[in-house]
């Protein structure tokens, strides 16, 4: 019997390898991919996937972790591995908070991805050795993140500073290995929380809150 698997991810060549990975790979089949996880409560219970694999930062409004809270409230059992080249503690421990199986690097991708999958359907929590040793190092001490000055996320205070530092969009996506979509998405989205209209805007509101 083929394992199916859903994939989540804005990076349409890096989600192409994926799914082309899989589908040479015997015993799975990729039910669907997706830049974003704006349909993801539609897909899921249309598609019934094993397992799903979801990456952090996507366009549209929603992050992955955003999307594995919302997923987690009508689907406690579906495994979820997180994909992303994010090791920071905020981004692992809200993931792992929020009901993720499993936290990926992606630069393990061609290694481990199988191994992990098989691993997380036999109840296990796969994740790579320098995530694993963060989570030990800092679960005991953990508390999730507090809600910023305008109910900014870590990604976008983060998009913020660099942007009153002069950085460009382009710069922006590639500091932070994300598309420049996903980076508009960010800015989108810190317009709205701050109710500004420019980035001029958003820069002195930035610096007036004493986030910087």
């Amino acid at each position: 019997m083929q394992t199916g698997v859903l994939i989540y991810e804005d990076n349409q060549s890096l989600r192409e390898s994926i799914t082309q990975l899989l589908t040479y790979t015997q015993g799975y089949v990729v039910l669907g991919s997706f830049p974003n996880v704006l349909q993801a409560e539609t897909q899921l219970k249309q598609l019934r996937p094993d397992i799903i694999l979801m990456d952090i930062d996507m366009p549209g409004g929603i992050n992955g972790i955003e999307a594995v809270k919302r997923i987690r409230a009508f689907d406690k059992k579906t495994p979820i591995i997180m994909l992303t080249v994010f090791d920071d503690q905020t981004n692992v421990l809200d993931a792992i908070f929020a009901g993720a199986s499993g936290y990926l690097l992606k630069k393990h991708l061609s290694d481990r991805l199988t191994e992990a999958i098989q691993e997380v359907l036999t109840g296990g929590a796969p994740m790579s050795p320098n995530v694993a040793r963060l989570v030990i190092a800092s679960m005991h001490k953990y508390t999730p993140a507090v809600e910023t000055p305008y109910s900014l996320t870590a990604r976008e205070q983060e998009i913020l500073t660099a942007l009153s530092r002069g950085t460009g969009y382009k710069a922006i996506a590639a500091q932070y290995f994300i598309s420049l979509d996903t980076v508009r998405t960010h800015i989108k989205n810190i317009y709205q929380k701050m109710q500004v209209h420019s980035q001029l805007e958003a820069v002195a509101k930035f610096r007036d809150s004493g986030m910087t």
